[in-house]
């Protein structure tokens, strides 16, 4: 599998998925970005058709020291505006710290938490998640409407709208990413996100009205006191993985923050 999409035309716009994701979670968006920006959609490291992450323990440093490298590679040693979704939302994040974003879009990012039980929480429902995709019966099971909609609920609220394709997809990705088990077994109350101090350009946190996997209340509150300043938009009637239920609304989101408020 190709480890990135490139299209369009304009100022560059990276995007960046989710853990145990690939570029293909925003093909429902890339057609209105595309009108705007050229869109480099990228595998990130550790992902199926990915660069892999080096040897060693799982950390967001390692994460992003990885990601550095593999945009060197591609040519894209400016700063493009970023987006990411979950813990692309915290890679994009980092690579703002580090100077390497224009301005960033996070969608439901990782990377905080409110206590101790909500790491916990997170932690276990990405093992029960990798436990059941992991049995072979479970994705015959997801073709079945009913039971797509309950095994998938953590990823969107319209799992009608994924394809028997797109399923498989999904699987796939979750089978050939090796991220996965560094990072559960790595992740501790020590490896939150650290606060900014100042943002170093323009962040706009959106965080999905109906996300079962890391709801605002538990996570989004954190997030938002270790980015002051963001400017904080809710999308509603959209899960943790957004582009699938409301394609307009997540490139509405993007485009105005990208296009508008960056300019002025």
């Amino acid at each position: 599998m190709t480890a990135l999409y490139r299209g369009g035309a304009g100022e560059p716009l990276l995007l960046l998925h989710g853990v145990t994701s690939s570029w293909r979670a925003w093909k429902p968006v890339l057609p209105m970005l595309e009108q705007h920006h050229d869109v480099w959609a990228v595998t990130m490291p550790g992902h199926l058709g990915g660069p892999p992450l080096p040897d060693g323990g799982f950390s967001i440093d390692v994460v992003v020291d990885a990601l550095i490298e593999q945009l060197d590679e591609l040519g894209i040693d400016e700063a493009p505006h970023v987006v990411g979704n979950s813990l692309g939302g915290w890679a994009a994040l980092e690579l703002a710290r580090r100077g390497r974003a224009r301005s960033v879009v996070a969608l439901s990012p990782a990377g905080a938490w409110a206590m101790p039980s909500d790491l916990y929480r997170l932690l276990a429902t990405f093992r029960v998640g990798a436990l059941l995709a992991g049995w072979r019966p479970v994705r015959r099971l997801a073709g079945c409407g009913l039971i797509r909609r309950l095994l998938l609920l953590t990823v969107a609220e319209r799992t009608d709208r994924y394809t028997p394709e797109e399923v498989d997809e999904l699987f796939d990705d979750l089978a050939g990413c090796t991220m996965l088990e560094p990072l559960l077994s790595a992740a501790s109350v020590e490896t939150a996100i650290a606060p900014f101090d100042q943002l170093p350009c323009p962040v706009r946190i959106a965080w999905s009205g109906s996300d079962r996997t890391i709801p605002f209340a538990r996570y989004g509150r954190p997030m938002v006191d270790a980015v002051p300043g963001a400017d904080l938009v809710v999308l509603p009637g959209v899960g943790h993985v957004p582009m699938v239920d409301n394609p307009a609304l997540v490139a509405w989101t993007i485009l105005q923050h990208t296009r508008y408020e960056v300019a002025s």
